[in-house]
């Protein structure tokens, strides 16, 4: 039962996230397919007249941040049979990231290094986290390969967005490096609900 409850909220979290951001870059002031490839996911959270829906994708930070903490202590701890500790110190890394980027937004050059900071730890914390997970359960079967890919593609989408932040296409490397994230709690909700 406890299974499918994690799995439940991490479909939800993950859900939700991937819509209000969808919903959010509609009503962005560029057309949807500008936003999409040349403006970063955080842009849809300050609050100014482009983002007219910043308070939606800023829920979804937070909300992301709590699935991911709620899915991985309540449940799916169960899973991890080696680095434990560390396991629990990257979910925390990444879900606090997460969190403080929706409540604290950029654009302010008096609050930008603190979100900046929420944001390196969302993003590498969390491709990080992933490839932890995957290397540290009992088996390592489709699941954890699935994981231990979505981990590496996100490391080297941020490790190229890093060294090219002025480039223009530096948002289609933030959104492959997040979108990791996203996708692996999408497929955990799936492999949990169906234990």
């Amino acid at each position: 039962m406890k299974a499918k409850v994690a799995g439940i909220v991490f479909i939800i979290g993950s859900l939700y996230y991937l819509i209000a951001e969808a919903i959010s870059a509609t009503f962005f002031n560029a057309s949807l397919v500008n936003t999409y490839l040349f403006n970063t996911i955080s842009a849809l959270g300050i609050p100014n007249s482009d983002s007219p829906l910043f308070w939606l994708m800023n829920s979804a930070f937070i909300l992301i941040g709590l699935t991911l903490m709620f899915g991985n202590f309540y449940k799916f701890r169960d899973f991890i049979v080696k680095n434990r500790t560390v396991f629990y110190i990257f979910t925390l890394i990444t879900s606090l990231g997460v969190i403080i980027v929706g409540l604290i937004h950029g654009g302010n050059p008096l609050t930008s290094g603190y979100h900046t900071l929420g944001a390196v730890m969302a993003i590498l914390g969390g491709n990080i986290l992933i490839v932890l997970i995957a290397r540290s359960m009992d088996d390592f079967e489709t699941y954890q390969k699935i994981t231990l890919a979505l981990g590496i593609i996100g490391l080297v989408a941020f490790w190229i967005m890093f060294f090219n932040v002025e480039s223009i296409y530096m948002p289609i490397l933030e959104r492959l490096s997040v979108y990791t994230l996203i996708l692996w709690s999408l497929i955990t909700g799936v492999f949990l609900v169906k234990l």
